[in-house]
């Protein structure tokens, strides 16, 4: 039996269709020190080989699978159920000139296991939270890691301050993402159940105020709250350094796990 989905195929091909314009590959950036964070975590304990094949789930547009060719040597496999996704991904790596496997599959398509190699890194970055029983899908990235290799699990974190205001602005937003998927001691199951080392895990990014400015209410409390999300945003002081060193679960943007299946 599948986890249930908070998201349906057609959401994300008309996603896809809209940021269709938007550039695929992932850089450092002067502006978003977050994505940053997100980079310095991938750089400290992912390991360069040019002999690894990497399977990215969710892995359309192709933006961290161009950053992990060009920064670790990885072969590149892409699973994604999205055609217009796919497409996407096969444009952007085509004209980056990069070589990729893309599996035009669902994640729990009947005889996925046998179909596909194992690989020495499984990977998805802001995926499982769109899922009401996320353990079931991150054991799914397991099936397709072999022994030794390392699974890289990614969420944006939508809890916290960054919750009490998208309930109120944008809960349409909200509703498509499980935010106990979000809280990192519930990764401790899933964790022992497959027997993982954890290399890190944690909150990173720091604050980021970007993350709750969507306004899908036209109410005065949901302008009002807006309009202090777009003045926090304006501020220089909230995207300083300080800001973005200081992690909790409360405030930081990001939660990444890094594991050796053993």
């Amino acid at each position: 039996m599948r986890a249930k989905d908070l998201t349906e195929k057609g959401f994300w091909d008309n996603y896809w269709e809209i940021r269709n314009s938007e550039g695929a590959e992932i850089k450092r950036s002067g502006k978003d020190s977050s994505i940053n964070a997100i980079l310095d975590v991938f750089e400290k304990y992912l390991p360069i080989n040019d002999d690894f094949h990497a399977l990215e789930i969710g892995g359309a547009p192709g933006q961290y699978l161009i950053y992990m060719a060009k920064n670790f040597g990885y072969h590149l496999h892409s699973l994604d159920f999205s055609k217009v996704g796919n497409e996407q991904t096969l444009k952007y790596l085509t004209a980056a000139n990069i070589k990729i496997d893309i599996y035009e599959r669902d994640l729990f398509s009947e005889n996925l296991k046998e179909d596909l190699p194992l690989f020495d890194i499984v990977y998805s970055l802001g995926f499982i939270e769109h899922f009401k029983d996320f353990n079931q899908v991150v054991r799914k990235h397991a099936d397709l890691l072999r022994p030794g290799g390392i699974l890289l699990i990614g969420v944006p974190n939508l809890g916290g301050v960054y919750g009490f205001f998208l309930k109120r602005t944008a809960p349409q937003l909200l509703a498509i993402h499980n935010l106990n998927a979000m809280k990192s001691h519930n990764w401790d199951n899933f964790e022992k159940e497959l027997n993982l080392s954890t290399l890190f895990k944690g909150y990173v990014g720091g604050f980021e105020p970007l993350a709750m400015k969507k306004l899908e209410r036209k109410d005065l409390l949901a302008r009002s709250m807006n309009f202090i999300v777009k003045r926090l945003v304006s501020i220089s002081t909230f995207r300083s350094n300080l800001f973005r060193k200081l992690n909790s679960r409360y405030w930081s943007m990001y939660l990444i796990g890094i594991y050796r299946k053993n």
